[in-house]
């Protein structure tokens, strides 16, 4: 029994949207590949934990940051940076959610403040370096010290490009709720920067 011309085709036709159906259904491909890169990344400060906790161990008489400098008196200056980064999560969730609905001005208001604060967390990172009293080349903790802080300060950086590039979309209205990949790729990537910032700030200035 032959199949004719016509039925053939619709059943090509079905089965070509079936395909589409399923490949939307799917995660979007730039989603899959932010979070295979944040995975690198977890691999990439797991091996600077890794580090931390060695020394640590291997250096136990002369662990701590060089005289006069304490680990709690690093406090005053780090906890508000703390506050600050974790609300910029925050605001950064509230522009995914604002997009999802359709909003474009609430997208361009919470990514102005999640980029301002970003910004106010760097600078506040550079002042806290100038005023702890101690460098890179003081002892093993301050080389641990700034390796781990250091290159989470260059994330939080490239961070900041990517909420300018997001912010300048954003207001030429490039995005929609059924078109805002990039907005929730950043938003991976920002959460990812402040759950490893409180891993620091856990490890470094609590625990010393």
């Amino acid at each position: 029994m032959t199949v004719d011309a016509p039925t053939s085709m619709s059943a090509d036709i079905g089965a070509s949207h079936a395909e589409i159906g399923h490949r939307e259904a799917g995660m979007p491909t730039p989603l899959v590949g932010m979070l295979l890169f944040i995975a690198s990344e977890v691999m990439f400060f797991g091996g600077l934990f890794a580090a931390y906790f060695n020394a640590r161990a291997a250096f136990p008489g002369e662990w701590g940051p060089p005289p006069p400098a304490h680990a709690l008196e690093m406090l005053p200056i780090a906890l508000p940076l703390t506050l600050v980064l974790v609300a910029s999560s925050f605001t950064m969730q509230f522009g995914v959610w604002a997009i999802r609905r359709g909003d474009q001005r609430a997208l361009r208001n919470w990514t102005a403040v999640t980029l301002l604060l970003g910004v106010m967390f760097l600078a506040g990172q550079l002042y806290d370096y100038s005023i702890l009293g101690f460098g890179i080349g003081d002892g093993v903790f301050g080389t641990v010290f700034y390796t781990l802080t250091g290159f989470h300060g260059a994330h939080v950086f490239g961070g900041a490009v990517g909420l300018t590039i997001l912010l300048a979309r954003s207001v030429q209205g490039q995005f929609s709720a059924r078109n805002h990949v990039a907005v929730e790729a950043v938003s991976m990537y920002w959460h990812f920067v402040d759950v490893v910032w409180i891993a620091l700030f856990t490890t470094l200035y609590i625990l010393g």
